[in-house]
């Protein structure tokens, strides 16, 4: 039996995209918990020497690094219900879109708060055209794009809450909010959902630790 394990972090939505494709496909894992805030393990800097982060998936001794590749990697290792398109024009979409998650949406949440804002609504409307008759973005079933969009269903609410701020509003994305409930409401997506109350506290402590930052280089 092939020995896989996952070095990951329980609040990560990167390393909750490994676990969700690897549910779906049926797999067998250890998952490894990593402090990827304070102390990382010496495994994982061995494993990912480059950029020293997670998820890293261990297959049969070999690593394989980044959210995205570990994605395809196991789509094509494995049988179960495909992640991404057979199609290769419908492949090149999925390869786009998942880029255009990655490259723009997440990075805009890192902005500074009115910018982000600005930026995170001007990419969740192009998103919100995409969704047009389709109940995934995948379509009928749950996809890559949608695994890669986990952190707008779950993750992306709660820095709104703590900001007191209101983007992903039913009035303003009626066609994402829809899809946020299909999939949240999913059982294999539902069973990988940190839990809420944690990823609060994670969160304001990095508001907090940010705050602290900024107060301390204006001294």
């Amino acid at each position: 039996m092939a020995e896989v394990k996952l070095f990951g972090s329980s609040g990560s939505p990167f390393s909750r995209r490994i676990e969700v494709a690897l549910k779906m496909k049926g797999v067998e894992y250890e998952f490894i918990e990593e402090d990827v805030y304070n102390k990382k393990s010496p495994l994982l800097l061995k494993y990912n020497p480059v950029h020293k982060k997670v998820p890293v998936l261990l297959h049969n001794g070999k690593p394989i690094c980044e959210s995205v590749v570990i994605l395809e990697y196991i789509d094509e290792t494995w049988e179960g219900p495909s992640i991404l398109p057979k199609d290769p024009y419908e492949r090149a979409m999925v390869r786009f879109w998942v880029k255009f998650l990655d490259e723009k949406l997440v990075r805009s949440i890192g902005e500074e708060q009115e910018k982000a804002k600005e930026e995170a609504t001007e990419f969740l409307k192009i998103l919100e055209g995409t969704l047009s008759g389709k109940k995934f973005f995948g379509g009928d079933s749950i996809g890559m794009v949608d695994i890669v969009a986990n952190f707008i269903a779950y993750w992306f609410m709660i820095p709104q809450e703590l900001a007191g701020i209101d983007v992903l509003t039913k009035e303003k994305f009626p066609k994402l909010n829809e899809w946020m409930n299909e999939y949240l409401n999913c059982s294999i997506i539902k069973e990988n959902l940190p839990l809420k109350d944690k990823l609060t506290a994670l969160f304001q402590a990095r508001f907090q630790a940010f705050a602290a930052a900024a107060a301390a280089s204006v001294k």
